[in-house]
C-alpha cells in the first residue's frame, strides 16, 4: 500500500482538478490519498462519484498561527460534517476573503490596479490565494515569473503576507481532533526556525492534542528525514508522509513520489480513524 497523505487540488493552490488529481495518483501507484487543500473540503465534496481504484481519506490543511508564525496543520481522518469541523471551515473562509482583500489592497498601494479582481476571476468558485495573485502580477508584467511575485510582493515578509487573521495553533488542533481526526504538524523541516525552537513548536503542537508530524514531505535529504524521525521518537509521535503535490512540473513535488518512512516510525494510518471513502 502506498499512502500519499498531504496533496492539493484546484480547490485551494493546486493546478489540477480533484477527479484528475485522484487519476494521476492511481497512475503512481498510490492506493490510499488524503486530498489537503488549504482551509477547504471543496476538493473533497466535488466526488459525484468515487473512484473505483483508490481510498479517498478526508483531509485538509488548516493555515494558523504560532509564536508569529504561520503553521500548517493537517486534519486526516475526521468526519467532514461534525459541527466542530464545519464551524472550523466557516471561520477560516472568513479569514480567507478578508486577507485576500488586505492583499488587494496593499497590492493596489504599490500601483498594482485591479488585484482583486482578476484574482477573483482566477479563482473561479474556488477560494482566492496568494498564487491567484502571483499570476495576476504576472500576467499584467509586473513580475517575470511566479517565484519572482512570491519573492517580491507575496512571500513571508512581503506585503502579500498576511497572517494575523489566522486561528491560534490551539484552535486549528481543536476542529481537527473534535471531529474525530488526528492532527499532524505539516512539513516542520520547511519552518526557517532553530532546532530549540522547532522544539517548542512540537511541544505547543502536541500539548495542543497533536499527535502526529510529517516525518517525509516531498523530496527531502535523508539527513533531515533522519531528524525528523528523531523528533517523532523524542516526542512520542505518530509519523506521516505526503509529496505535497500542487501540480505537474515539479519532480520533487509528485504525488506517491517519496522516500519510505524510516522503519522505526510509527505510520500514523495504522491510527487513522476508518472514515475512508472509496476502495
Amino acid at each position: 500500500m502506498l499512502y500519499d497523505l498531504h496533496c492539493h487540488s484546484t480547490a485551494s493552490d493546486g493546478k489540477l482538478s480533484p477527479q484528475d488529481l485522484c487519476a494521476r495518483a492511481i497512475a503512481n501507484g498510490v492506493t490510499h490519498l488524503a486530498i489537503t487543500d488549504h482551509d477547504t473540503l471543496a476538493g473533497w465534496q466535488s466526488f459525484s462519484q468515487l473512484p473505483a481504484d483508490i481510498s479517498l481519506i478526508s483531509g485538509i490543511e488548516y493555515s494558523c498561527v504560532w509564536s508569529g508564525m504561520t503553521i500548517h496543520i493537517v486534519g486526516l481522518g475526521f468526519d467532514p460534517s461534525h459541527a466542530v469541523m464545519q464551524s472550523g471551515l466557516a471561520i477560516q473562509a472568513d479569514a480567507r476573503d478578508k486577507r485576500s482583500l488586505i492583499i488587494a489592497e496593499r497590492l493596489e498601494k504599490l500601483g498594482f490596479k485591479g488585484a482583486f479582481a482578476a484574482a477573483r476571476e482566477y479563482a473561479g468558485v474556488n477560494q482566492i490565494g496568494r498564487p491567484h495573485f502571483a499570476r495576476f502580477l504576472l500576467e499584467k508584467n509586473h513580475v517575470n515569473s511566479i517565484n519572482q511575485a512570491f519573492d517580491r510582493y507575496l512571500g513571508a515578509g512581503k506585503p502579500g503576507d498576511v497572517k494575523a487573521l489566522w486561528p491560534e495553533l490551539e484552535m486549528a488542533v481543536h476542529w481537527i481532533t473534535e471531529s474525530g481526526g488526528i492532527a499532524v504538524l505539516a512539513h516542520p523541516a520547511r519552518y526557517k526556525m532553530t532546532n530549540m525552537k522547532l522544539r517548542r513548536l512540537i511541544m505547543a503542537f502536541k500539548a495542543a492534542g497533536g499527535s502526529a508530524m510529517e516525518v517525509v514531505s516531498g523530496s527531502q535529504s535523508r539527513h533531515v528525514t533522519s531528524h525528523m524521525a528523531q523528533l517523532c521518537d523524542d516526542y512520542d509521535l505518530l509519523a506521516s508522509q505526503g509529496s505535497d503535490f500542487h501540480g505537474p512540473g515539479s519532480p520533487w513535488q509528485e504525488l506517491g513520489r517519496f522516500d519510505e518512512l524510516p522503519k522505526r516510525c510509527r505510520p500514523v494510518w495504522e491510527q487513522l480513524p476508518m472514515l475512508e471513502l472509496g476502495a
